[in-house]
């Protein structure tokens, strides 16, 4: 088996690592991963917080993801640049577990998912992501893109979220008549670090922009406050209470310890109850963590190949995911998946191995301890301002323009569809209609492709005239059950009135259960109609689909031959006859 082959269908335990190992690691090595990890790392801690946030729950669960999962995935997957942790995809999906179960469903439901992920690596399922088109992944990706922006409005406004509906389209009717209201102190935060966002990438200076953009949002919200503001901060809006009673605002500063992930609190704070119609409840759920996991996780795989020129082993990080999303709940760590923007960051701070990655989870744990009441004067403003530019990268705004401008029509409608749904109804939703349409066009396209041709007077094929009453017809393309009805119909209206037709069929390359059924009646109305059929030149697959249906030669209606050449001579062997090979 080649190397590439072997990579997509084998599967081993933290392959990426021992790849990376066995190549030779030295000081300067491990050097770099340092350098990147720390870069990594100080990106993903504002992150992992504002995602979680976003997800409904507390910021910290976005770090324990980090810290948990990341380090895991790294150290058991097949990619070997990629970070994972909390992502903007999910968050669609994990809001409104979260509102309906509670931080105890959410985290029941990863597990079941990283359940799911680790059987579609047993499965050797890590081609998945060559089925889907582009057309569908730019859709509910730029979809989800649209969602994440909305959710951000009451935080960069100042507005109230008490109240607002679970359906899209009511919640932005209910954020317009919210408008009003806005505070102009928290849109000063939130444009200050927007700013900041978009404009420290010109300096290009080797510091990660969250960074500089978080500080001057947190001393204008500082500053704001002390005139009179009342800016929301992170401190604010989340309190703690630790083991020995004491309690605190922000996040704890503590280890994420073990705990089982349904006797954290269900919806509303109260007790989550486990049981099989509470898992029947969770199961679509999960099985869209793990769905948009493995797609999230191997696309970005996939970019990271193209980037670095590495391949990627695609079950052993779809084997790391399930790992991580199966770990990581037990220590209040929510769904996590690979990132393309940490990513690709990661590759270039200079990462030469997982290492980087695992460091970057070790670097979030040390902000964590360290940096806890730091983090606590974080306005929710600037969390909202991150989390915008965030929307915006991930929607790939230039890719769906470029798309829309110059692919067919049938692609175009396949994005608008995954797009649409995503927005007003449901992702899964959204990706399966987006599969389906694309899988129809695409077999309407090919159907399109199956051509039928009269060659009887073409001298490069047909060197001699033919007899009286024969034709030779020329089938190019697959007969599968799209097409195959149409080409017959079409080789039969070009036989009235014949004696007879030889199907020349070496460009058929595919004849399915359809074509067969459609063969089996073109054969009988020929024979009703006096007309002799010789089948000439077929390739391997459907004769080997004629011979498996049981389709043999009948005297004086139906016979085959092993090239048009010899059909060719019997027809001038006995031009009045008819003609028979048995």
């Amino acid at each position: 088996m080649s190397s590439s082959r072997a990579r997509l269908h084998s599967l081993s335990f933290a392959s990426a690592l021992r790849e990376s190992l066995a190549a030779g690691y030295g000081k300067r090595d491990l050097g770099s991963d340092l350098i990147a990890g720390i870069t990594v790392g100080i990106i993903a801690i504002p992150l992992s917080m504002a995602l979680a946030i976003a997800s409904g729950v507390r910021p910290e669960n976005g770090l324990y993801t980090a810290i948990i999962a990341g380090f895991l995935i790294a150290l058991a997957g097949g990619s070997r640049y990629s970070v994972s942790g909390p992502t903007a995809a999910f968050v669609v999906i994990l809001y409104p577990v979260s509102q309906s179960f509670g931080l105890a469903g959410l985290l029941v439901a990863s597990v079941m998912a990283g359940l799911i992920l680790v059987g579609l690596a047993l499965a050797r399922l890590g081609r998945l992501i060559e089925y889907i088109p582009e057309s569908v992944t730019l859709g509910f990706t730029a979809g989800i893109a649209i969602v994440i922006a909305t959710l951000q409005v009451p935080d960069l406004l100042g507005l109230s979220t008490e109240g607002l509906p679970s359906h899209y389209s009511d919640k932005v009717v209910e954020l317009a008549l919210r408008l009003p209201g806005w505070q102009g102190a928290d849109a000063l935060v939130a444009a200050c670090t927007l700013a900041t966002l978009i404009l420290w990438p010109r300096l290009r200076v080797p510091v990660p922009g969250h960074l500089p953009a978080l500080i001057l949002g947190t001393l204008l919200a500082l500053w704001l406050n002390q005139q009179g503001a009342d800016i929301d901060t992170i401190g604010s809006r989340f309190s703690f209470a630790l083991p020995d009673g004491t309690l605190g605002q922000g996040i704890p500063p503590i280890l994420p310890g073990f705990e089982w992930p349904w006797l954290h609190a269900g919806a509303g704070g109260a007790p989550f109850e486990l049981s099989w119609n509470t898992l029947r409840e969770l199961l679509p759920a999960a099985f869209s963590i793990a769905m948009l996991g493995a797609i999230e996780s191997l696309l970005c795989a996939v970019v990271l190949d193209g980037m670095t020129g590495y391949r990627h082993h695609a079950n052993g990080e779809l084997l790391g995911q399930g790992i991580g999303n199966l770990v990581a709940p037990f220590f209040g760590g929510i769904t996590a998946t690979a990132a393309i923007a940490r990513s690709a960051a990661n590759y270039r701070a200079g990462a030469r191995s997982p290492l980087a990655s695992i460091i970057h989870a070790l670097v979030v744990l040390a902000g964590l301890l360290l940096l806890a009441p730091i983090l606590a004067y974080l306005p929710m403003a600037s969390m909202a301002a991150l989390l915008l530019i965030v929307a915006w990268n991930m929607s790939e705004a230039p890719k769906v323009v470029e798309l829309l401008r110059r692919a067919p029509l049938g692609d175009v409608l396949v994005l608008l569809c995954c797009l649409s749904l995503t927005v007003l109804f449901d992702m899964v939703i959204a990706i399966s209609t987006g599969i389906v349409l694309a899988s129809l066009l695409f077999m309407r396209d090919i159907a399109g492709m199956t051509r039928v041709n009269d060659i009887s007077a073409q001298r490069k094929h047909v060197p001699a005239e033919l007899p009286s009453g024969w034709s030779v017809i020329k089938v190019t393309g697959p007969l599968f059950f799209a097409a195959a009805d149409r080409v017959f119909e079409e080789v039969l209206a070009m036989a009235e009135p014949q004696q007879g037709i030889v199907l020349y069929m070496d460009a058929v390359p595919l004849l399915d259960a359809g074509g067969l059924s459609a063969f089996g009646r073109f054969q009988k109305q020929c024979a009703g109609r006096g007309v002799q059929l010789v089948v000439a030149d077929l390739q391997f697959q459907p004769l080997r689909a004629l011979a498996r249906a049981g389709v043999k030669p009948l005297p004086g209606e139906l016979s085959f031959t092993p090239t048009l050449t010899a059909a060719l001579e019997e027809l001038a062997g006995a031009p009045d006859q008819a003609c028979e090979r048995t």
